[in-house]
């Protein structure tokens, strides 16, 4: 696929969804990375950009350089901010309590804290960036080290060839100390993440480097 069919194929999906205003976003490609560039009314729709580009078949990274321009009705200060993302964070069951620390400086989130497992600091994550007012989203929760539970690389192998929609015969896993490097290719920058969320959700896994290379 050439630079300029995946552009087409971006541009295309982005007017495709409806959550999306494609009018003040320009897609650039370049040897299969795609470049976002523009302005967009929420932190929400730059994000989305970003996840619709990297589900296009060729895609091989993407660069978002969008920049959040907030319209006049979605503009808060910093404490309002704040006092809106402690209450949804406190109304996700997934959130331990009292675990996720937040700041906000011009409208940006920084989260910070300890959690037990990934999928905890990625649902904080979720529960902060779409709300009104927010510009931008730094994720500095840590995982919790814990005691390995037997053979953790023979277990990330064993959920990968689970899962359908990764290709387990593309992927070598490496563990120790509860880190996880994953190195190989796989066709889509989609089923590169599914080998993370993958090697995450292992018990005894407090890292996880990600070396994988998307070769469509």
């Amino acid at each position: 696929m050439t630079d300029k069919d995946l552009k087409q194929h971006v541009e295309n999906a982005l007017e495709w969804e409806p959550g999306v205003d494609p009018a003040d976003i320009g897609v650039a490609a370049d040897e299969g990375v795609v470049t976002l560039r523009g302005t967009v009314p929420s932190y929400a729709e730059k994000m989305a950009a970003e996840r619709l580009a990297l589900r296009i078949y060729g895609v091989k990274a993407v660069a978002n350089d969008l920049q959040v321009k907030l319209p006049g009705s979605y503009k808060r200060t910093d404490t309002e901010i704040a006092q809106a993302a402690v209450h949804a964070l406190r109304w996700n069951t997934t959130v331990p309590d009292n675990h996720v620390t937040l700041s906000v400086k011009d409208g940006w989130i920084t989260l910070g804290g300890m959690v037990d497992w990934q999928y905890q600091s990625d649902a904080a994550a979720r529960a902060v960036r779409e709300l009104a007012g927010v510009t931008g989203l730094t994720n500095d929760i840590k995982v919790k080290p814990q005691a390995a539970t037997g053979d953790v690389r023979a277990r990330i192998e064993t959920a990968f060839k689970r899962n359908a929609e990764i290709d387990a015969r593309r992927i070598q896993v490496t563990a120790q100390d509860g880190k996880v490097v994953l190195t190989g290719n796989v066709h889509s920058w989609m089923e590169r993440q599914e080998a993370e969320r993958a090697a995450w959700a292992a018990a005894g896994v407090n890292q996880v480097e990600d070396r994988i290379r998307v070769v469509p």
